[in-house]
């Protein structure tokens, strides 16, 4: 026996992942945990029998439902389901698969479309800050086909303005959970930021890496692994965020200078394997720390005068990631009031996903 639960599988910037509407799922967390890894065919590193991808990127889950809070449409869980382990996290944020809920949210009835452009106000549960989507809804309906272009995703879509609010803090406490702007770890300076995303930066350099190199190039690189994963286990308590050997954050950038124009190019570790491009969030905390006077990211970056408002290109491998941001620099404090950018979606199936129906009847 099978049981069948309602979900639609969409692109959401650079991610993918299973969408489901909360009210599908059962309340308790470890019955709704086995749903997610059935369904996606975890643990398996092929995950052969189910719909996952094989690649953290496209093992992800967003569980959407109308909110009860005044002024949010809906709320947001975001959950990355491990590829070959048997764990589900909501330790973070993703703000690909967030590109994804506004476009679900309008067409699972949770809130009606206007003509023409659709406002979407989510909150984001992993971490308590708020998101607002602007889908594109001519005649009340959502539209996938436009000519908005996104590095790392082929051909062009419906452009879907992210604007974040509170985000800055929202899980570690403070921008720069450490207090400090640099860090020094076994040699290695870093610097700690939370602007949506927990994100430690280091410059390639200190690794003999230029920064430029191919996600597998790096990855294939045992002992630079070995290295960072050391590193960011010691980071994890000074970021707030305790022990984080089980745990999906921070993520773990390498920087060098920019190579094609842009302020500053990354290597995201997220944090087993190396990202294809770069998150949302991750792009946020990083534009943020290129803000952030003396800091690693800081010194690496091609900034111009600082101004309140500024946008900056964060090179990644598979191009480059614009963050529109609105700041205040007084000397060593960084105050971050507004971060936006474009991302798209695009809905691929639609449907049920089937689960071993022994999963629903297993001992709680």
């Amino acid at each position: 026996m099978q049981t069948a639960i309602r979900t639609v599988l969409m692109r959401g910037g650079t991610s993918r992942g299973l969408y489901f509407d909360g009210r599908d799922l059962p309340a308790d967390r470890k019955q709704r945990d086995r749903i997610l890894l059935a369904a996606m065919g975890s643990p398996d590193a092929r995950q052969i029998d189910g719909v996952g991808g094989a690649h953290p990127l496209t093992s992800k889950v967003a569980i959407v439902c109308p909110s009860v809070v005044d002024d949010v449409d809906v709320d947001y869980l975001f959950l990355q389901v491990s590829v070959d382990r048997a764990t589900v996290s909501d330790g973070q944020n993703c703000g690909n698969i967030l590109a994804g809920v506004g476009p679900f949210a309008i067409e699972s009835d949770m809130l009606p479309a206007n003509d023409g452009e659709t406002e979407v106000r989510i909150r984001m549960l992993n971490s308590a800050g708020t998101a607002v989507a602007r889908v594109q809804t001519p005649h009340r309906q959502v539209v996938y086909a436009g000519d908005a272009r996104i590095d790392g995703v082929p051909g062009t879509a419906a452009p879907i303005m992210l604007d974040f609010q509170g985000v800055a803090g929202s899980n570690c406490g403070a921008l720069l959970p450490t207090g400090n702007v640099v860090d020094v770890i076994e040699g290695v300076r870093l610097t700690c930021v939370d602007n949506g995303m927990p994100v430690v930066i280091m410059q390639a350099a200190e690794f003999g890496k230029t920064g430029y190199e191919s996600p597998a190039e790096l990855e294939a690189d045992v002992s630079l692994k070995e290295k960072i994963e050391s590193l960011r286990r010691q980071v994890g308590p000074m970021m707030n965020l305790g022990d984080v050997g089980e745990k999906t954050v921070p993520k773990m950038a390498l920087v060098a200078a920019a190579m094609h124009g842009g302020t500053i190019s990354t290597r995201m570790f997220i944090p087993h394997r190396v990202h294809e491009a770069i998150g949302v969030l991750g792009a946020t905390s990083v534009a943020a720390a290129c803000r952030a006077p003396g800091s690693v990211a800081a010194e690496m970056s091609k900034l111009s005068a600082m101004s309140a408002s500024q946008r900056l290109e964060i090179e990644h491998p598979s191009g480059s990631f614009v963050v529109d941001m609105d700041v205040f620099v007084d000397g060593d404090k960084l105050d971050v009031r507004r971060s936006a950018l474009l991302r798209t979606a695009r809905k691929l199936m639609q449907g049920s996903v089937f689960v071993p129906a022994s999963i629903l009847s297993a001992d709680r």
